[in-house]
């Protein structure tokens, strides 16, 4: 499973020191009995079933679910489970089973970029690169065999963005105890599912569109283009910048006149 790491009310710990001899987990020495996996060598695991592995914490539901995940659901129990969804949901987003299996639904995915992304059909050359609002929520319509890539990908097409989706990573966003966590999303797990097991709820489980954390801006990965309009959108936010600070220089500067000229006038 590697390093786990996971950010938890917005502090990242990482558990290093000591490794597994049954898997690749590694943790604190001090935390060594603390922690209980049941893992074996070359086993294969989903990463949401990491997740719940790497919380000694885990509640008995959170065993079942990561236990449903090593395996395969029969037909039966998929129709169940899409009934218990239809019948908690309170949108109308719910969940149609088809007769091969498959079954498609709707998820909702926050943005929460940071950088701006170029869409297409505006602007120089038919692009133009803006700020995406931060929170706002989009929602897709996907089937069973979608997986995070795909999901990611549709995203970026309802968008016309034109950026690479290299880029941008998915994570899943939920309440553990009284922390709240976030983890990324491999590219192959599949988010309906992921939904389906969690329920309509989305305070248990909700997604998140960011940009992929490598630690530096892969600048080589953009265009000339895009380049040229992170500069435009630099140059506007330095003159606003200036303007702001101009503005309120004149006016300390006008009290500060009114106040010299108050103190200097006779009684």
């Amino acid at each position: 499973m590697g390093a786990a790491m996971c950010k938890l009310s917005g502090k990242i710990t990482q558990q290093v020191k000591h490794k597994s001899s049954g898997c690749k987990y590694t943790c604190h020495a001090q935390c060594r009995d603390r922690v209980t996996l049941d893992c074996h060598p070359n086993s294969s695991l989903s990463p949401l079933s990491q997740d719940h592995l790497n919380n000694n914490q885990s509640s008995h539901g959170d065993v079942e679910k990561e236990k449903e995940l090593r395996t395969h659901l029969s037909l039966e129990e998929i129709r169940h489970k899409i009934n218990l969804y239809n019948a908690a949901t309170r949108d109308h987003l719910k969940m149609t089973l088809n007769t091969d299996g498959l079954y498609t639904g709707f998820i909702k995915v926050q943005l929460e970029l940071r950088r701006p992304i170029t869409v297409t059909g505006g602007g120089v050359k038919g692009q133009e690169a803006f700020y995406l609002p931060s929170g706002c929520v989009n929602t897709l319509h996907v089937s069973s065999s979608n997986t995070v890539r795909q999901v990611i990908e549709a995203l970026l097409r309802k968008f016309t963005v034109a950026d690479n989706p290299a880029k941008f990573a998915l994570y899943k966003r939920f309440r553990r105890d009284d922390h709240v966590c976030i983890c990324k999303l491999a590219e192959g797990e599949h988010p309906l599912l992921l939904r389906l097991l969690a329920g309509p709820n989305t305070d248990t489980l909700s997604f998140v569109l960011r940009e992929q954390q490598t630690g530096e801006v892969m600048w080589d990965a953009f265009s000339i283009p895009e380049l040229h309009n992170f500069l435009r959108i630099l140059d506007k936010e330095e003159q606003d910048q200036v303007r702001v600070i101009t503005t309120r220089y004149n006016t300390y500067r006008e009290k500060l006149e009114e106040a010299i000229r108050a103190a200097s006038s006779p009684d």
